[in-house]
């Protein structure tokens, strides 16, 4: 369900009003810089993130017409800051949480096939929303916090007032649980 704002926004969209783009920018800029830098961890990067995430969102709108505007701008501001990361990063890893969080991923999943090979994979994509739903809300939010948006383990500790000992043993467990229900699902990766 969209809120009366998103909504307003969306018409600029489709109106090809361009104070669309200044509007959207005022409202989620800081929400799609947060999630390049947890990505990128280069300001100059994450700016440009953010502004092509804005010139795609004014391609894409119309004809597309998000039900949520925010994980739709979330969506296209991670996918660009993956493809730069992996760009950048090439020949070397270590830019922001990306290859932290690759590396611990990388548990769930056997040698020969890199995270990268499976993304876009619609089994493994239903595996794992199915996996999600089933995840108690606050495992489900950590999760998500960590391998979605990112977040280094020290701020979702922060967030949930709780260690990060604490949080990267939930991970670890998650991980494992992850790892089962794939192998349950029939996916060998």
């Amino acid at each position: 369900m969209r809120n009366t704002e998103d909504s307003r926004i969306i018409e600029l969209f489709f109106a090809r009003d361009e104070k669309a783009i200044s509007e959207t920018h005022s409202k989620y800029g800081r929400y799609c810089y947060s999630i390049a830098y947890n990505i990128l961890a280069v300001n100059e990067d994450c700016e440009e993130c953010v502004n092509d995430t804005l010139m795609k969102a004014w391609n894409a709108i119309p004809p597309q017409k998000p039900k949520k505007l925010s994980a739709f701008l979330g969506r296209i501001t991670r996918n660009l800051s993956l493809n730069r990361f992996f760009e950048k990063t090439a020949d070397k890893r270590g830019s922001g949480q990306t290859a932290a969080v690759l590396d611990e991923l990388a548990e769930c999943v056997s040698s020969g096939v890199t995270t990268e090979d499976i993304s876009d994979n619609n089994t493994l994509r239903h595996a794992l929303n199915d996996f999600l739903i089933c995840l108690e809300p606050e495992k489900r939010i950590i999760f998500m916090q960590r391998y979605w948006y990112m977040m280094p383990v020290k701020a979702i500790a922060a967030e949930h007032s709780s260690t990060e000992s604490r949080i990267k043993m939930m991970l670890l467990r998650i991980r494992s649980e992850l790892k089962e229900h794939l192998i349950k699902e029939g996916i060998t990766l």
